[in-house]
């Protein structure tokens, strides 16, 4: 499949602070060190959301509703004139000078206590404002052009893994599901962007669904644990609440192999669906039994992701 051309805009301005959650102020340059972010801000670190951008036309479509907002005021680092940063998926390639960063998330939770949302009763981040990785170091300042290139179809799929335990959660048990299912993904070539344990809650549950496949635009999540009789087993119910789409052959294909090593294979009541690009398919919970699960589904997953990243076509067999 062929790339479209690298969409191109300006930097109008570069924002840095040095407490999350408050409003930035303008700089005349900035350093971006890899896999860190930018020096002297709060948000720089080891993690996904390393430098957070905005596209300038929104900020003046919402400064044309009255509002008198300046540079940095709703906490982004980078504001660009000239590209709809939201319109584009998560994984594209964003550059400026020497400097390379990926995108890893589109919108984020709203702080509490954002100061602009105090200040004016609203703030675009959370709807507009997208997140980078910095995969390549150097210098930014306002006026540099940054171009933007839709990621390579043919890039590694990303994962989530999601353990539901009460006990896990607590800290009361050492979670052994979700370090199997990590293992299986990485050694099959995925690329795992998070992990959580999560207690048996499903609104907890949605909302972890609902972000990961949202924002992160997961190719696949799996779920481990919460697929039983049990009062408090809801992860399926949780899961079906925030589908699209039903994918009920994979569910249905982990229970048909599993009943040939035991017949309680049928008390499971995990389900597979979609959400936009995203696979979800819930796995049992014990160790065992996810190794097993993962097992039987992980190569025909393949080409299922590909359909719905867009880079393979479904075609019947002959």
């Amino acid at each position: 499949m062929e790339q479209e051309t690298e969409i191109r805009g300006i930097i109008r301005a570069v924002c840095i602070s040095s407490e999350k959650g408050t409003e930035k102020r303008p700089v005349p340059e900035a350093i971006l060190k890899k896999d860190f972010g930018i020096e002297g801000d709060a948000h720089a670190g080891k993690w996904h959301r390393q430098v957070s951008l905005l596209s300038y036309d929104k900020v003046e479509a919402f400064n044309a509703l009255g509002a008198q907002v300046q540079d940095g005021d709703f906490g982004e680092n980078i504001l660009v004139e000239g590209i709809d940063l939201k319109s584009l998926p998560v994984g594209s390639i964003l550059r400026a000078g020497t400097v390379v960063m990926r995108m890893t998330q589109i919108g984020k939770e709203c702080h509490t206590s954002c100061a602009i949302r105090m200040r004016v009763g609203d703030c675009i981040m959370p709807r507009e404002g997208v997140f980078a990785e910095v995969l390549e170091e150097g210098m930014i300042r306002p006026g540099d052009v940054l171009t933007a290139q839709l990621p390579d179809p043919e890039r590694p799929f990303t994962a989530a893994v999601i353990t539901l335990s009460d006990k896990g959660a607590k800290g009361d048990r050492v979670d052994q599901s979700g370090p199997a299912a990590v293992q299986m993904l990485e050694q099959a070539g995925y690329e795992v962007i998070e992990t959580l344990i999560l207690p048996d809650e499903p609104a907890l549950l949605k909302q972890a669904l609902i972000r990961l496949a949202d924002q992160r635009q997961a190719d696949l999540i799996l779920t481990s644990g919460g697929t039983g009789f049990s009062m408090r087993d809801q992860t399926p119910e949780a899961t079906m609440e925030v589908a699209d789409r039903n994918a009920p052959g994979i569910a249905e294909y982990i229970r048909m192999r599993s009943a040939e090593i035991t017949d309680r294979a049928m008390l499971s009541r995990g389900v597979s669906v979609i959400r936009g690009g995203t696979l979800i398919v819930n796995l049992p919970g014990s160790p065992k039994a996810v190794k097993e699960s993962l097992g039987f589904i992980l190569n025909a997953l393949d080409h299922g992701l590909r359909i719905l990243r867009g880079s393979a076509s479904e075609c019947a067999r002959t």
